[in-house]
């Protein structure tokens, strides 16, 4: 009786010690780095019939003008996630192995807090501008913030992909800039028909939405169409970088 007790009681710890992954519906995250607001906005009324939610990663945000402001704080009422990207848009990497990660905290993050709560923004998810990233920063953000996204910059197959969610907070996602050397409307139909498949959270990031690209950090709204038209025929659900904080398995 007493093995058993201790069996038990061993079990229900190594439970409690690897929790289980919560259940999900496949989709998509759709998010956009920069301050390309006008463009935003002028993508959200293009793709409003598709029921889309988006989330928008702004740089620089003291010095957005005010009806900029005012056009992002209307796109979060709406649904839409306003996230961080940096104060001043710097290097984290670069910029902490020349000036240390305090000094990245006091000048790239905090004052982006800062000033994002001053003007109601809600940021709970930061990606990294270009990208970059390192251990000891995602330790140093996640303080901070909820969700953390770099980027994830091969062309692999769908199944060795780093961009669909993993159960963790540090996530990272495939770029569909037209300028993105991997980016290819077959190929991201590739990695649509994988999340489908394998019940799976797809995240893809791009910059500025254009009807016509004329130089690199551009996205097409073709694109966005494409992949908008893809998700309600196939009944995947809009995700944004924020949802996943309500995914992640329980401590």
């Amino acid at each position: 009786m007493l093995f058993l007790i201790l069996v038990t009681s061993f079990s229900c710890d190594t439970k409690k010690q690897k929790p289980e992954p919560k259940t999900y519906k496949a989709g998509v995250i759709l998010s956009f780095d920069d301050a390309y607001v006008d463009e935003w906005f002028e993508a959200d009324q293009a793709l409003k019939k598709y029921g889309w939610k988006a989330t928008f990663n702004v740089c620089r945000i003291d010095s957005i003008g005010a009806p900029q402001i005012k056009k992002l704080l209307e796109m979060q009422k709406e649904g839409h996630e306003i996230a961080g990207h940096g104060y001043h848009h710097y290097n984290a990497v670069k910029f902490v192995q020349q000036n240390g990660i305090h000094a990245y905290m006091n000048q790239e993050i905090d004052p982006m807090i800062t000033s994002m709560k001053k003007l109601s923004f809600k940021a709970t998810s930061f990606a990294y501008p270009y990208g970059e990233r390192s251990d000891e920063l995602d330790k140093a953000l996640s303080t901070k913030y909820r969700i953390i996204r770099g980027r994830a910059f091969g062309g692999e197959l769908p199944e060795k992909q780093d961009s669909y969610f993993n159960n963790s907070k540090i996530v990272f996602a495939f770029d569909i800039d037209n300028s993105h050397v991997h980016f290819s409307i077959p190929y991201v139909l590739e990695l649509l028909d994988y999340a489908k498949k394998h019940n799976r959270i797809l995240l893809l990031c791009g910059h500025k939405p254009v009807k016509n690209v004329t130089e690199n950090y551009q996205t097409k709204i073709e694109t966005l169409e494409f992949i908008c038209k893809y998700m309600k025929l196939n009944d995947l659900k809009f995700y944004r970088l924020s949802d996943l904080d309500d995914l992640l398995p329980q401590k």
